[in-house]
Parts: C-alpha cells; sequence; structure tokens
C-alpha cells in the first residue's frame, strides 16, 4: 500500500529573521511549516523567541519595534508578511495573545462579539455564531452577562478563544494558552483545542512552554532555543527523545529533573553534536 501524501502546507515560515530596534536580533532563520488540518506546537523555555515567531507571522511586529528583515511567510501560498493584521484576520489567521487580553469592563458575550467586526453578519447569523462558541464553550453561555474582568483565568482563556473563533479562521495562533492556570483547566483547554481541530478542521499553531501537555494534543513540534529552531519532528518522536526527556519533560536517565539543573553548555554541546 502507498503511503499517504503529506498535508498540504497551511502555513509556511521560510528563514525569517527578526530584528527589534534595529539592533537587537531575536529571531535567525526561523523555518516552519503548519498543514492544513493540523496541531503544531512550538516549543521552547521563556525567551527562545516563541512568541516572537507568532507576531512575526501575524504582523504585530510593528508595535513592539520590531520587523522581520530576512525571509518570507506564505499563507495558502500568498506572501502576507506585508498585510495588516487585519488582512491576515480576513484572510483566517486569528491570534490569541499571551495573557489573554479581554476587555476586562465587557461582557463575556460583548468579548465574543467584537471577535465577529471583520465579517459583518446579520443579526442571526451572529446569534449562530455565538452559539458556536457555546457549543465548545458551555461555561461560557453561563457567564455570558458577567464581566470579563470578574471571570477566572481559565474563563477568560475561553473567551478569547472564543472570540478568535468568532472570526471563523482556519488558523488560529495561540500563545501559551496554560499560562497561570490550573493543570484541570489547561487540560480542558487543551481538549477542546483537539476538538475545534477534528470538527472544525481549525489549524492551530500554539506557543507553549509546558511541553509535556502540547506535545500531547499536537500532531509535529519545534523546538527554539535562542532564536533557532534546534530540533524539530513528530509529537510522537519528539515525546520519546532523550533529550527531549531530560531539558523539556524533567526525564533524565536517572529520574526527573528541573531543566535548572542542566548548564546551559551541556545543552548546546548535546543540542549541536
Amino acid at each position: 500500500m502507498s503511503a499517504a501524501p503529506p498535508a498540504e502546507p497551511l502555513l509556511s515560515v521560510n528563514g525569517i529573521e527578526v530584528i527589534y530596534n534595529h539592533v537587537i536580533l531575536v529571531l535567525k532563520g526561523v523555518s516552519l511549516t503548519v498543514p492544513r488540518g493540523g496541531i503544531t506546537a512550538l516549543l521552547g523555555a521563556n525567551g527562545a523567541g516563541k512568541t516572537t515567531t507568532l507576531r512575526a507571522i501575524s504582523n504585530l511586529l510593528q508595535g513592539e519595534r520590531g520587523e522581520v528583515t530576512k525571509g518570507n511567510i506564505e499563507y495558502k501560498g500568498e506572501k502576507v508578511e506585508r498585510l495588516t493584521p487585519a488582512d491576515l484576520v480576513k484572510r483566517g489567521v486569528v491570534q490569541v495573545m499571551e495573557g489573554r487580553h479581554c476587555f476586562a469592563h465587557l461582557t463575556v458575550e460583548e468579548n465574543l462579539l467584537t471577535g465577529a467586526y471583520t465579517r459583518s453578519l446579520s443579526r442571526a447569523d451572529q446569534a449562530g455564531a455565538l452559539e458556536r462558541v457555546y457549543t465548545y464553550f458551555p461555561r461560557l453561555k453561563t457567564r455570558r452577562a458577567s464581566q470579563a474582568g470578574y471571570t477566572s483565568g481559565g474563563e477568560q482563556q475561553m473567551t478569547a478563544i472564543g472570540r478568535a473563533l468568532m472570526a471563523d479562521p482556519d488558523m488560529i495562533l495561540l500563545d501559551e494558552p496554560s499560562m497561570g492556570l490550573a493543570p484541570q483547566v489547561v487540560d480542558e483547554i487543551f481538549q477542546i483545542v483537539r476538538d475545534l481541530n477534528q470538527r472544525e478542521s481549525v489549524s492551530f499553531l500554539l506557543a507553549e512552554q509546558n511541553t509535556n501537555i502540547a506535545l500531547r494534543y499536537a500532531d509535529y513540534g519545534y523546538i527554539l532555543e535562542n532564536g533557532r529552531v534546534m530540533m524539530d519532528g513528530a509529537a510522537a518522536s519528539l515525546t520519546a527523545n532523550e533529550d527531549v526527556k531530560e531539558f523539556y519533560l524533567g526525564i533524565g536517565t536517572s529520574g526527573r529533573k528541573s531543566f535548572r539543573d542542566t548548564k546551559f553548555y551541556r545543552r548546546r554541546k548535546r543540542w549541536l553534536a
């Protein structure tokens, strides 16, 4: 039996370099692809370049005095690095920012409705889009009239993802969805991400420090370190890799250990060997 053809690339990032303030080189030739209908994880410690990569894709660097100086970014075969963030949303790419960034003074439902501003929906279609979100996030339906600033961190993360879903995206860029949340809430959110991927064919590129849960739900992963892709592979392959176990899952040959317990020069030596 012949092997199945590889999934069509939805997003291709090709050797990009990003510089902040015209002098600080943050990304150094980062390349990655996200297949249509896939969940791809972007892994690494704080400061590795994960958020910068997402902002480069969604064209949100300018507000941080950053720019892509080399390489290109293609979405559905079209170069998009010169498009505005609003144009990208209209084409189906939506980013959920790190830290959720809900409008605290608006209700949960009002927050969700802001996600549909590019779509010019009729009142009936708007109601249908809200019910679609509430199907995946039933907790939000019970909190729909509550001010977002008075909801829990998990509910705010659900609101942020639901707001992105209101734009009817083909791809969601999800930045640190587990940050500051209890483990059971993190599991619930990642299960919803998988449901959206399987039922709605929404593709995800998620940046996450929690390597363990990211590889449990992703199909493929890229590990960033100091602005470079140091390793990539299928999620199962990365989970079984001894270096990934030791440095990112906290499991070494002598049992569990802290990432901080391993000297940087040793990690560099093993990555580059």
